[in-house]
């Protein structure tokens, strides 16, 4: 495309900014991985921002789609002469400013603007755009003062990575909310706060700070993280050799496994430890269980077992003869499961509730040097942003690996060949036997971890009941998931659910 003007004028042109929203920018978001709306037609698509970042621009731009919510997201952009050759999915289109010929690409592919990005975190720096700024504060563990070199990792992720002189490790968020991103709230206060150091320790960040509006984070840097696999694949890899043992007619689990899962659970406590605080300031302060926290997790737990419910119902003649019995007794239990839930607006509980992981399994956690690092603070995916800055009990996040753990022995002896011909009570038996040995070591070592009395768990009694609570949360949650994209999986979750009522069951009878 020909324009007039030089680069720098022509986006203050519209013929140059109908060019992009029209018929540029519809057609290059389906090829890039961080777009989320691949799923929905783009209605139209408008720039919203343009700032200036030394010889490129952050571009903000909307999109609007014929159904649901418009959506908002970063791009930053630069023209390079055309000689440079770049991959496919960095170029926008071919332009040419006042006879100069050029490439618009993705800056991030621009050495010079990710170099400046580095320079801007070291520095603290601002740098105005009207009346807005982006803001770039340092971390303690940045410890350069000259720019590092820099390349693009091939990471399949719905952000951008960078990487700086192999010590730093640069996520550029590309869909952003209207407030800040709660992963960097939580890995600065953390890095900050603590000595905790099984984290991506904090290095920097970046914001867009606007008048009378909350800020947008814009990016976050971190220590480069060493690791051989997450901690999902190790547990799979623990899982090959129970299952090889369990062929031979053996029920045997090695000691290094419980010694995993015990460091695991340490760890675990660690992290809440560091997130655990009375006097902070507002976002980090611990609170009690107060009545708008309560109403708000009563309501979210009803609606979500009312579609799942409906959902279920929708799918059952569907559903495998297995996965039919689970489901029933699930739907017979709809009175006993209200009364359950319905007690978490009266019961009386004084524990503490703090900020979590929010999304805590087992690939959330890497594996290096016999060791864990906890990664990706973003929370749960399909929560809104403010949902996912609630406190709640730290057990929410304990509920969720407890899941994890499930769901590798489950995903592990009922979907491997090697198992595919032996009866089906016979692997949910051993199924059965491996999780509740991983379930009760690694929730005896994060309580022992802590010791009693603590503020965040008063006593047995609500830490069974909060923990039930939330794993009752965590299976529903699932069901729904694999209900639209796995139905085989669906036994997986139903059994979770299944093993809670029989909990509640116990508690009623005793």
């Amino acid at each position: 495309m020909i324009f007039s003007d030089s680069w720098q004028n022509s986006l203050n042109h519209q013929p140059f900014l109908r060019w992009l929203e029209e018929n540029i920018l519809p057609k290059y978001v389906y090829k890039c991985r961080w777009f989320a709306g691949k799923a929905r037609q783009i209605n139209t698509i408008s720039i919203q921002k343009i700032m200036p970042f030394g010889s490129c621009y952050w571009f903000i731009f909307e999109v609007n789609y014929t159904q649901g919510e418009p959506e908002n997201y970063l791009l930053p952009l630069s023209v390079l002469p055309t000689e440079i050759t770049f991959p496919e999915k960095a170029i926008l289109g071919e332009v040419t400013f006042n006879d100069i010929s050029g490439k618009l690409i993705d800056a991030i592919y621009d050495e010079n603007f990710r170099s400046n990005i580095f320079e801007s975190i070291v520095q603290n720096a601002d740098h105005e755009a009207e009346n807005d700024i982006i803001s770039f504060s340092k971390g303690k563990v940045l410890e350069e003062t000259e720019i590092l070199d820099s390349f693009l990792p091939d990471i399949d992720s719905s952000n951008s990575a960078m990487i700086f002189g192999d010590k730093y490790f640069l996520k550029l968020y590309r869909k952003l909310f209207n407030e800040t991103n709660p992963e960097v709230e939580l890995v600065e206060f953390i890095s900050q706060n603590s000595d905790f150091q099984h984290i991506p320790l904090f290095a920097g960040s970046f914001s867009w700070k606007r008048p009378n509006s909350p800020d947008v984070t814009l990016g976050m840097m971190v220590r480069v993280i060493e690791n051989e696999k997450d901690a999902w694949s190790k547990t799979g890899d623990y899982l090959n050799d129970f299952v090889e043992a369990f062929l031979d007619g053996n029920f045997q689990v090695r000691e290094n496994v419980f010694d995993s899962v015990t460091l695991l659970a340490q760890r675990t406590a660690q992290m809440h430890i560091a997130l655990f605080a009375k006097r902070a300031e507002e976002p980090f302060a611990a609170e009690t269980f107060d009545r708008p926290y309560r109403r708000y997790i009563h309501q979210r737990m009803e609606t979500l077992l009312e579609k799942r419910y409906n959902l279920l119902l929708e799918n059952y003649q569907k559903l495998d003869a297995t996965s039919q019995a689970l489901a029933w007794v699930f739907m017979e239990s709809k009175e006993l499961i209200d009364n359950f839930i319905d007690q978490i607006l009266t019961r009386p509980l004084e524990s503490f509730r703090t900020r979590i992981h929010g999304d805590y399994h087992l690939g959330q956690v890497l594996v290096s040097n016999n060791d864990f690092t906890i990664i990706d603070f973003e929370g749960e995916p399909e929560s809104s942003i403010s949902d996912r800055k609630i406190k709640h009990s730290p057990l929410k996040d304990v509920a969720g690996m407890i899941r994890s753990y499930h769901y590798a022995v489950s995903a592990k002896l009922f979907n491997a060949a090697e198992t595919a011909e032996l009866d089906v009570s016979i692997l949910q038996r051993a199924s059965e036997r491996w999780y509740k040995l991983m379930r009760d070591t690694y929730l005896e070592e994060y309580l022992n971890f802590f010791g009693f009395p603590h503020p965040l768990f008063k006593n047995n009694s609500e830490i069974n009941y909060l923990l039930l609570f939330y794993l009752l949360e965590k299976a529903v949650y699932e069901l729904g998931y694999e209900l639209n994209s796995r139905p085989s999986w669906v036994k997986i979750p139903l059994r979770g659910i299944v093993d809670v009522i029989k909990e509640l069951e116990k508690m009623k009878a005793g």
